[in-house]
């Protein structure tokens, strides 16, 4: 009979034995391994920079599949209608560059013409600022520092060099907004081919869950890409009736530019959760200009829309589509923008609402199943 005392060791020799022969292979041959961690090095690297290399790339990439998911829940309530999926598509863009040029030649002239008025009517703006009521309490307030600020103000804006290096700006400017449209039409071009072939992606991706999940994981899939395409159109309609609002008090207390206002608040108010406040601000600090009184009552009324929007459109509008805590909402969008900004800020809270279905649909239920330990 054999002893198990004597076993143990040989088998304890024979399974180390591996180990340490890749350890002595490893040593042995330190210049391979030491190419081979600097080559992984070197991979690493060439990987992080391409990725910042194409970050735009990306996040045009990102905006379109956001554009094509908002799109495609007017698509589809064409196809309920009878009308096949590739004319709805059709009819969609069709609809939506109409709208476009329409604005374009409505909107766009004069805000082009509002804006050289602006920079015509600057000296003219300063001077009706120096005998308005903002001044002279500025002027009791600060003493003689207010009129030497404004004699400041009006002396570097009206130096020729100071004027070219506005001009210098302006240009900038130009060029950001010609990247800015060419951006834009890339974005189109790329969610026309998103939303033609949504479909298929959709089923490409459920092919990836296994074969006894897919029906979950794609009533999963439609549920979140619905909350997405729900939530951007809600967020389209909301900026669109802060712009009505905007161009309806501008008109009303007769403030300067009401178009080029009314399409700042559009853009603005984009911006989820805080776009409201921002242009509540820069437009009432624009609205001193015209006087304390036109300002505090545009300050007043818009403020009281804020509030009309945060408890009675915006719950009607958002919690069709999407329904997240307020907290994690208030989170989410400052984790979004902190990381990705203006892209972070706009797919945080769809983000958000789809972790929270995964959570409350995979892994609530399985640890409502865990009966015992």
């Amino acid at each position: 009979m054999t002893d198990p005392e004597t076993v143990a060791p040989s088998t304890i020799t024979t399974d180390t034995a591996p180990a340490t022969t890749k350890t002595t292979t490893t040593l042995n041959r330190p210049f391979t391994s030491g190419f081979i961690v600097t080559l992984g090095g070197l991979v690493a690297i060439a990987a992080g920079t391409a990725f910042s290399q194409l970050s735009t790339v990306l996040i045009y990439v990102a905006f379109a599949l956001f554009a094509a998911l908002g799109l495609d829940p007017v698509v589809r309530w064409l196809e309920r209608r009878g009308v096949r999926r590739p004319w709805g598509i059709v009819i969609v863009y069709a609809t939506f560059a109409l709208i476009v040029v329409g604005v374009t030649f409505l909107i766009v002239p004069t805000v082009v013409d509002q804006t050289t008025q602006i920079i015509a009517d600057l000296p003219k703006t300063i001077h009706a600022f120096e005998q308005s009521s903002v001044y002279t309490w500025l002027h009791d307030t600060l003493g003689t520092e207010a009129s030497s600020l404004m004699q400041q103000v009006t002396a570097f804006l009206t130096q020729p060099t100071h004027i070219a290096t506005i001009g210098k700006g302006v240009l900038q400017v130009g060029m950001t907004i010609a990247s800015t449209l060419s951006g834009v039409v890339i974005v189109l071009v790329l969610s026309l081919y998103f939303l033609a072939s949504l479909p298929a992606i959709k089923a490409g991706f459920n092919r990836f869950a296994p074969a006894y999940s897919r029906e979950r994981v794609a009533s999963m899939t439609e549920q979140i890409t619905d909350s997405v395409g729900g939530y951007l159109m809600g967020m389209v309609a909301l900026a669109f009736c802060n712009a009505i609002v905007a161009f309806v008090l501008h008109l009303v207390l007769q403030l300067p530019f009401p178009m080029l206002m009314a399409v700042i608040a559009f853009c603005i108010t984009l911006i989820p959760l805080v776009g409201s406040v921002l242009y509540w601000g820069l437009a009432t600090v624009l609205a001193l200009f015209s006087g304390w009184l036109p300002a505090l009552i545009f300050a007043a009324v818009y403020f009281a829309y804020m509030q009309l929007e945060a408890y009675v459109l915006t719950p009607k509008v958002m919690n069709r589509a999407i329904s997240v805590p307020g907290a994690l909402v208030v989170i989410g969008a400052l984790v979004g923008g902190t990381l990705l900004g203006l892209l972070g800020a706009l797919i945080a809270i769809p983000v958000t609402a789809s972790v929270l279905l995964i959570v409350k649909q995979v892994v609530i239920p399985k640890q409502d199943a865990k009966l015992t330990e």
